[in-house]
């Protein structure tokens, strides 16, 4: 509150002032990224990277099925066809062994989403992106702060995004912010970023004047808001550590009730270090998952489903007619039919939890 009252007290209360500068040089020093901007969101800095990538009508991009509606509609929006690829049956993450079969002429960038902030084999996908010259952009909405490998998440596509909204980790209720690794992407990202102008560089005394100069769009975020981000950037440590601790909580209690009911937890490999976004678990059934969130509502606890399969959306079924490729997604069908995520949220107190914990446990199916 100090901060955002700062920046009201001064009068910098639009975008690239004191507290969005802090916030990129606080994810720069962490990451080690060539640069970081922060955006009005994580959908906004999506659509950076897919100008930045110069993608046009007809090309060809490769995501999941099981995620966020915004990894697509930023491609979509520039006339790209997104390639919809299933997820692995373990981490949910995008299957690293199916890409390839997808590459074609037209394909011009792969989009892993690092799901529940568990690293994608990001090894093997970069392999790939190489072997064939297509771009990797992370969507790291839920991994900031996670490991692949000893290595930050965010920091091995050539682009990736990071998301603030309010169901993040860390949050300013709406923001995200582009993080590059290809130092050349980093001037036109600031001109795409400021309405296609050369305002920065206007800023940086390195032009007299600014004008209009290539395309763009207003994705700067307001310095109020990066106020209310580096309040909560600056604890991050403290912030991941709580939310380890609810994580674990959840993974002990309910470990032998779930594995004597054929229910399945969250799994994370020994090789990465996950960002402790949410707990979930992946019932018998949809019938069974029907039958267990209604049981919790009963007691005054709600938890919810996530994606829907992408591919099989009325907008995709749709533009399949129009030239989308169509697509087969078993393990996305069939995940996004049984997952349920309990309540995580960082400032879940262990008694609260301990009523969702018994909850679950009453649960017979």
């Amino acid at each position: 509150m100090d901060y955002i009252l700062e920046t009201i007290d001064v009068g910098q209360v639009v975008g690239d002032q004191m507290f969005s500068r802090r916030c990129q040089e606080l994810l720069h020093d962490a990451l080690g990224v060539s640069k970081a901007l922060v955006t009005t969101s994580c959908t906004h800095a999506l659509e950076m990277a897919m100008i930045l990538l110069c993608l046009k009508e007809g090309d060809e991009v490769i995501l999941p099925s099981f995620t966020f509606v915004s990894t697509a509609n930023a491609f979509v929006l520039r006339g790209a066809k997104p390639v919809f690829c299933d997820i692995r049956p373990d981490t949910l993450n995008l299957n690293e062994t199916e890409i390839e079969a997808l590459i074609t002429p037209r394909t011009k960038a792969i989009v892993p989403v690092h799901y529940a902030g568990v690293g994608c084999e990001m090894d093997a996908i970069m392999a790939i992106g190489d072997r064939h010259g297509v771009a990797v952009i992370e969507d790291n909405a839920h991994g900031l702060f996670g490991k692949f490998k000893g290595r930050w998440l965010g920091t091995f596509g050539q682009l990736a995004t990071q998301s603030f909204h309010e169901t993040k980790n860390i949050t300013c209720g709406e923001g995200g912010a582009l993080l590059i690794n290809d130092p050349q992407y980093e001037e036109r990202a600031e001109i795409i970023r400021e309405k296609g102008t050369n305002r920065a560089r206007f800023f940086r005394g390195q032009v007299d004047k600014y004008s209009w100069v290539d395309v763009g769009s207003s994705y700067v975020m307001s310095d109020v808001l990066a106020a209310f981000l580096y309040g909560q950037l600056e604890q991050w440590e403290s912030i991941q550590a709580k939310r380890k601790a609810i994580w674990e909580r959840y993974d002990e209690a309910l470990g032998d009730w779930a594995e004597g009911r054929c229910i399945g937890r969250p799994i994370v490999p020994n090789h990465c270090e996950q960002a402790y976004h949410m707990y979930y678990l992946l019932m018998p059934s949809l019938e069974a998952r029907t039958a267990f969130i209604e049981h919790l509502a009963k007691n005054g606890i709600e938890a919810v489903f996530h994606y829907l399969p992408l591919n099989k959306s009325a907008y995709a079924l749709q533009m399949a007619d129009s030239g989308w490729r169509r697509a087969e997604c078993p393990v996305t069908e069939d995940v996004s039919n049984r997952l349920v995520r309990l309540p995580f949220y960082t400032s879940l107190m262990e008694e609260k939890q301990r009523r969702v914990i018994d909850s679950v446990l009453s649960w017979t199916a």
